[in-house]
């Protein structure tokens, strides 16, 4: 992994902690809890004490994760689907949790960007 959020002086493929993880991600502790619940695929180590370690991929899932719901509107259940390879066909997508109206959203809001630049 090489993020520049990363500025720890940690080699770029060194376990983190759930505390660096969120600081450099700005997600919360919490949330990092809960979508280990949501995402199956999200299985950072646990060592003695339930402390946990992220790997560069399991923060390459993270950021992923915060992408398709923060930014892109899906839900949880959307989300997890797409990083299963669940999206591609109509079928999929109809049931991959995500709303109508993101889409129209999204035009909109590039309109809008588009007219203030």
């Amino acid at each position: 992994m090489t993020d520049a959020r990363f500025t720890d002086g940690k080699d770029a493929d060194a376990l983190r902690t759930i505390g660096e993880v969120a600081r450099a991600l700005g997600i919360k502790q919490h949330v990092l809890r809960y979508w280990e619940q949501q995402f199956p695929m999200l299985n950072p180590l646990k060592r003695s004490g339930g402390r946990r370690y992220y790997r560069s991929e399991d923060i390459r899932i993270v950021d992923e994760i915060d992408r398709l719901v923060n930014q892109e509107g899906y839900t949880l259940k959307g989300a997890r689907l797409a990083l299963e390879g669940g999206k591609g066909s109509d079928q999929e997508d109809e049931g991959s949790g995500r709303s109508d109206i993101v889409p129209q959203l999204k035009a909109i809001r590039r309109r809008l960007a588009a007219a203030l630049d």
